[in-house]
């Protein structure tokens, strides 16, 4: 039960240090353009290959 001492405020610090980056990534704009990012991964910018002989 001595190990409750270290482990809860461990998890209490690992949890507020998820809670700042979330936070921190909202701030800087991390989730602005959802849909742009999806569309740019399957987007075809090479242009098309004459065919090979």
């Amino acid at each position: 039960m001595e190990v409750l001492i270290y482990l809860v405020p461990m998890a209490l610090g690992l949890g507020a240090l998820g809670l700042a980056g979330f936070l921190w990534s909202l701030k800087s704009g991390q989730y602005d353009d959802l849909d742009g990012a999806a569309w740019r991964a399957i987007a075809d910018d090479d242009p098309p290959q004459a065919p090979q002989k």
